[in-house]
């Protein structure tokens, strides 16, 4: 396939076909049906690694609501990644694919009382607070259970990563954690060391999702020094543990130039150094969290195209077999996924289409601007790239369609790991008057 957002296994056969991990997608259709999740094994595996030695000396922890599935966490925790879980559902499900507790960190602006007591039941490694309620809230209920808790507070450093505004977090007017600028910060850290049965160990600092270039991760690792300094410096409280983020961007489309991961590494590792230096601070204990840069381009969506509609002057539109209710993206954030045929090449003249699911709304695209072959017909196979992040996640049942299978391929080996739901599954938790 050349370079692009496909999986890194991702190659043509010489009749056109497109493989992955060593299988044709043609064979997983005929066997697994569509839609179906393609994972790259080999892909996966290859950029948690990429991440570890991108950051030597720093903990990467692999944000799952990406993608928090039991396989895929089994496969983040074999190549030794830490897991963010931000419910108790990931929390749960972490749990059940092996993890020890002690490797996971625990988000949420709201988590409930029974989400915190069992994360302090469990060992929990770290619990990320968000807010004055939560201090008080898990405060109860370490005392209930009279053990003492290390926290981070989650801090709103004030800066603006110019990518999607729903996936801003980092700027002031955010929903999440302790606004730096209103003097929140401050008041969440005096108020944390009242509590006894509470420890602040160290900050996180997030700033946004799907961002393209270094510099909004140097600024935010500056801002977050400079506070630890401070707080040294006016409580006398040093904090030895930094939680960066993640929100690195990943390739979705050809016109997508993300930053290399050894790139950004360096980037952010040279800053914390020499600003620490200038701090008179040593080196935290630094945590990144990437989600959508470890498990999004491992993945594609496989498709079956319906209809073929034909606007003269207007558009040309090719319906698939899913859509929203498999990828809520393209709807939600405007995005945009590369697509390909996967069962042949195409002809050589490629033409202008909007891709569009089978659901009953208009804003229910795969991809709104669009290139297939000119030829394309009813029956062929639709590969979409770099599905893996956000989009089982955030699958649903709309207009009562059953969500897809998943499978992990490599070296010609598949196996599934999310069973395809059946109409059975839909009714499951209907209870009839």
């Amino acid at each position: 396939m050349g370079p692009g957002p496909w999986p890194l296994t991702a190659e043509r056969d010489d009749a056109g076909a497109l493989h992955v991990g060593g299988v044709a997608l043609t064979e997983l259709a005929r066997e697994h049906g569509t839609p179906l999740w393609v994972v790259d094994e080999a892909d996966l595996r290859e950029r948690c690694r990429r991440y570890r030695e991108g950051f030597p000396g720093v903990e990467v922890a692999y944000a799952s609501k990406a993608w928090c599935t039991t396989a895929i966490l089994q496969i983040v925790d074999e190549e030794r990644l830490l897991i963010d879980v931000v419910s108790g559902g990931e929390m749960h499900t972490a749990l059940a694919a092996g993890v020890d507790p002690a490797n996971l960190v625990f988000h949420g602006n709201n988590k409930s009382v029974a989400e915190l007591d069992r994360a302090v039941e469990v060992g929990v490694g770290r619990i990320v607070v968000d807010s004055f309620e939560e201090l008080d809230r898990l405060e109860k209920v370490a005392a209930d259970r009279d053990v003492v808790v290390p926290i981070w507070l989650r801090i709103t450093p004030g800066i603006d990563a110019h990518t999607h505004d729903y996936v801003r977090t980092g700027h002031d007017d955010s929903k999440f954690g302790f606004t730096l600028s209103l003097g929140l910060a401050d008041q969440a850290v005096r108020a944390a060391r009242e509590h006894p049965h509470l420890e602040v160990v160290g900050i996180h600092a997030h700033i946004g999702s799907q961002i393209f270039g270094t510099d909004p991760f140097v600024a935010n690792a500056e801002v977050a020094l400079d506070l630890l300094a401070r707080w040294r410096d006016e409580f006398g409280l040093t904090l030895r543990e930094l939680n960066l983020g993640g929100g690195m961007g990943i390739r979705y489309t050809h016109e997508d130039h993300p930053v290399e991961v050894a790139r950004y590494g360096e980037a952010v590792l040279r800053a914390v150094d020499e600003r620490c230096e200038r701090l008179g601070l040593d080196r935290p204990r630094l945590v990144v969290e990437p989600g959508r840069a470890i498990v999004g381009p491992s993945t594609l969506t496989l498709y079956e195209i319906g209809t073929v509609k034909v606007l003269p002057g207007l558009r040309t539109y090719v319906s698939v077999d899913g859509g929203m209710s498999d990828n809520i993206r393209p709807a939600l954030y405007d995005a945009e996924h590369e697509v390909a045929l996967a069962n042949r090449a195409g002809s050589d003249d490629p033409m202008p289409v909007s891709i569009v699911g089978k659901h009953c709304e208009s804003g229910d695209l795969v991809r709104e601007h669009g290139s297939l072959p000119s030829d394309v017909a009813v029956g062929d196979l639709l590969a979409v790239a770099a599905t893996g992040a956000y989009t089982e996640s955030m699958a649903s049942n709309y207009n009562r369609i059953p969500r897809p299978a998943a499978v992990l391929v490599s070296d010609g080996d598949v196996r599934t790991i999310i069973r395809r739901e059946n109409l059975d599954d839909l009714l499951a938790r209907d209870v009839p008057l």
